[in-house]
């Protein structure tokens, strides 16, 4: 599998303040990744660096094996978490003029203008201006900026935030429709639920630094805890496995070491009441990011 990005080492400050110290991310051809951190990891500053909105100190960005240079990030569509729309414009219009900033002419510019505002389902609003868009019909158009010129990776930094279910489903579509085709994707996002459902690999970052890479099963099996969860008929018993512990706000789930026998455990929860329905497996997603993270 070719490897489209691979960002290594890199290391970035801002005066005394240490942004990254030293990110790893590699995202191959027609793959999603999903790239998770808290508040203030280095997504963002990681994510400018690779389009050259901002240098780094240290390390390397390399595009096809090569390090990257403005040729090829024509070739990159980015989504910002910020909102980068002219307020006075209109929707096909605006999606039409990024097309032409990206070198497109304008009759293929405006074509596909009127393919991806259609995509993103915003045809019967193509000629209303941006400020006049709810925030979510905002997002919308931010990614259909950042597919007009066809790009062969996409960079979207919270492609989620505030979308209603409608909006996300859209979304969530186009961009299994772009790895499908052979992009790449990486995507930053605090809905681990979501990142879960759409990705087969992620990177996780905090305090500027790879903390954990990998497919979602490989992290998820690497705990070293697992997930009992128990369903009882009736009252519960005042019951907690050995080796275990509740989990707040999860009624009947507790986290149990990772070699802890599951048969054993389930016959205990039977013999301490009458069981409806149970459940073990690793932790989900969430659940690892916490433990990386703190």
């Amino acid at each position: 599998m070719s490897e489209r990005l691979r960002v290594k080492a890199l290391e970035k400050r801002f005066g005394d303040i240490v942004a990254l110290e030293g990110v790893d991310l590699v995202v191959p051809a027609g793959q999603m990744v999903g790239f998770l951190g808290p508040n203030g990891a280095g997504k963002s500053t990681t994510m400018r660096s690779i389009l050259g909105l901002l240098s780094v100190d240290a390390g390397s960005i390399l595009w096809d094996g090569d390090p990257i240079g403005s040729d090829a990030r024509r070739h990159i569509g980015y989504m910002p978490q910020e909102r980068g729309l002219y307020q006075r414009m209109k929707v096909h219009e605006h999606v039409a003029y990024f097309g032409r900033l990206a070198g497109l002419d304008a009759d293929i510019a405006a074509s596909r203008a009127d393919a991806w505002v259609e995509r993103v389902g915003l045809s019967e609003r193509r000629d209303a201006l941006i400020q006049e868009l709810s925030v979510g019909n905002q997002q919308r158009v931010q990614l259909a900026v950042s597919l007009v010129h066809e790009p062969s990776l996409l960079v979207l930094d919270e492609p989620f935030a505030g979308l209603d279910p409608v909006a996300v489903a859209t979304m969530s579509e186009v961009m299994t429709e772009q790895v499908a085709s052979g992009v790449a994707v990486v995507f930053s996002s605090h809905q681990l639920d979501l990142v879960q459902d759409l990705t087969n690999h992620v990177t996780i970052i905090a305090a500027g630094n790879t903390r954990a890479t990998g497919t979602v099963a490989e992290l998820r099996n690497s705990s070293p805890h697992r997930i009992l969860a128990v369903q009882w008929q009736g009252d519960a018993p005042d019951w907690v496995p050995p080796g275990g512990a509740a989990l707040p706000g999860r009624a009947g789930a507790f986290t149990v070491p990772a070699d802890s026998d599951a048969s054993m455990l389930i016959a205990m929860a039977a013999a301490a009441g009458t069981v409806a329905s149970v459940s073990y497996e690793p932790p989900g997603l969430d659940d690892i990011f916490l433990e990386l993270v703190g």
